[in-house]
């Protein structure tokens, strides 16, 4: 019997990734501490964080749903080799787009998928995970665009201040790699991971 999918994620763009692929999946929001994990972890990449939340978010759902398929992810935006997560203030949402203007930068996505046995089945979680990363180009914006970007409260709580399925779509000039990965969960590195656990994903399609 197919396992369910759970998406560990409050990300109302990722459920809707899943939902416009015709996925069955049902979600159940992670309680892990992603600020404690990131300082606990020192100095690592963009990427790595990425992955590193991605697993804990996964982790932290799967130890309470046995028999399931749970898919953690997590982005982390890079400029110039610095890491920018959710602004959540609208002056650093206002200072994020000021920076990136007219620049490019990489949204680096981490998926991790855990298959968790049965309570009648002997064994143990079995995860794995890929990090998926896209080039972003930014319009020139002007500062009052900007301001009025920052007040719809739409950047404050995405990594890097922006999403592309959004109003902030009009700022944006390009995607060079997958736009799924932007949005936050790319469907075709889900592919992969469920083959990985021995599941296509036209089992899970609706």
């Amino acid at each position: 019997m197919t396992q369910t999918l759970i998406l560990a994620s409050a990300s109302p763009s990722r459920a809707k990734l899943l939902t416009d692929a015709g996925i069955t999946h049902t979600v159940k929001v992670s309680d892990a501490d992603e600020d404690a994990l990131t300082a606990a972890a020192g100095p690592i990449t963009p990427s790595e964080t990425a992955l590193l939340l991605a697993r804990a978010k996964a982790e932290s759902v799967a130890e309470v749903t046995p028999g399931s398929l749970v898919i953690g992810c997590d982005s982390v935006f890079e400029l110039d080799g610095t890491p920018y997560g959710k602004p959540w203030e609208p002056e650093v949402a206002r200072e994020r787009w000021q920076l990136m203007r007219g620049r490019t930068g990489v949204l680096h996505t981490g998926h991790w998928l855990i298959s968790t046995p049965s309570l009648s089945d002997v064994g143990s979680p079995v995860g794995y995970g890929e990090v998926t990363s896209a080039a972003v180009t930014f319009e020139e914006v002007t500062d009052a665009e900007i301001d009025a970007y920052v007040a719809t409260g739409e950047p404050l709580q995405v990594a890097g201040a922006f999403t592309i399925d959004g109003l902030a779509g009009a700022f944006i000039t390009g995607v060079e790699g997958d736009p799924h990965t932007v949005v936050g969960l790319s469907i075709s590195t889900l592919r992969r991971l469920l083959g990985k656990h021995g599941v296509a994903i036209t089992d899970l399609w609706a």
